[in-house]
């Protein structure tokens, strides 16, 4: 079974035009599938309802879920996945930019055993700050992560169940999911989809998400480099940073026993000393890193 997972965020005119050209695309695929859309808390202006509408009529398998206040898209996620029935799991953004007749690519795919297919945008009619962002994003996980994807911030996903065995969904980690299921191993590719311009409201990408990605793409750069060897990085840094603080004290020592000048009235001195008990705090967050990472696998 097919389970297609919409989040939407106040997207009441955008939904019954998306809906319908689903059905259309997966009725042509001939496979048993299901609808889940979750509402994110949207306005009450906003809301979208099936009750007495044609669509409910025209399709049983649709399911409503729904936040009673905005949590984010990946908490609307994983909403989703925690209620889908199928094997096979559809992610898809609600602002008609994703087009389903892209999806006979991705099941092609998947039926060529992939355990993962990501979309990559092709012509976007995104902003100009917005394919920046990608691009660089794209570069960076590149580059620093081995990513074998084009576009990762693609919505468009199709990937058996299987794959989120060990994936916990929190704050905006859904982004670097296709990373995740790539470092557990599984079969992943991408296929070209086709992006189309936003029909209705704007977009919600602006500079306060801008800054949120960055930050977000060095936290996927630690988990994924260091979550398994925490001491690696935190060992690190703690060391660099006494190591300068024990610098600067042997340069205060040579001062104090061969020119005999004072140290007591020198804030260079409580430097180095902080910096020193710092950097030996880093170090021991590492070593208790370390030693939970232990744990948590001799518990599995």
């Amino acid at each position: 079974m097919i389970s297609v997972i919409v989040p939407f965020y106040n997207e009441k005119e955008s939904l019954p035009i998306l809906i319908e050209s689903l059905v259309l695309e997966l009725n042509r695929l001939k496979k048993e599938y299901e609808i889940v859309l979750v509402d994110d808390g949207s306005d009450k202006n906003s809301k979208f309802k099936i009750q007495n509408s044609k669509l409910q009529v025209k399709i049983k398998n649709l399911k409503l879920l729904e936040h009673r206040k905005r949590k984010g898209k990946g908490e609307a996620l994983k909403t989703g996945v925690e209620n889908a029935s199928g094997e096979i799991l559809v992610f898809m953004d609600a602002d008609l930019q994703d087009d389903p007749k892209d999806l006979p690519k991705f099941f092609e795919k998947i039926d060529q055993g992939y355990d993962f297919v990501n979309g990559y945008r092709v012509n976007r009619s995104d902003n100009f700050l917005v394919k920046i962002y990608s691009k660089v994003a794209s570069w960076f996980l590149k580059i620093f992560l081995h990513s074998p994807f084009s576009d990762i911030n693609c919505g468009f996903k199709v990937f058996k169940k299987e794959v989120l065995t060990d994936f916990v969904f929190y704050g905006n980690n859904f982004r670097f999911f296709p990373l995740f299921v790539f470092y557990q191993g599984f079969k992943v590719t991408e296929v070209p989809v086709l992006n189309h311009p936003r029909r209705f409201g704007k977009s919600k990408f602006g500079p306060q998400k801008l800054f949120v990605g960055i930050f977000d793409m060095l936290t996927a750069y630690f988990l994924y480099k260091f979550s398994e060897k925490p001491l690696h990085f935190f060992g690190l840094l703690g060391g660099i940073i006494s190591l300068v603080g024990f610098l600067i004290l042997a340069v205060l020592a040579y001062e104090r026993i061969f020119y005999n000048v004072l140290l007591y009235r020198r804030p260079l001195l409580w430097f180095g000393v902080l910096l020193v008990i710092v950097g030996i705090q880093i170090i021991a967050t590492g070593i208790i890193g370390e030693l939970m990472v232990y744990l948590n696998k001799k518990r599995r």
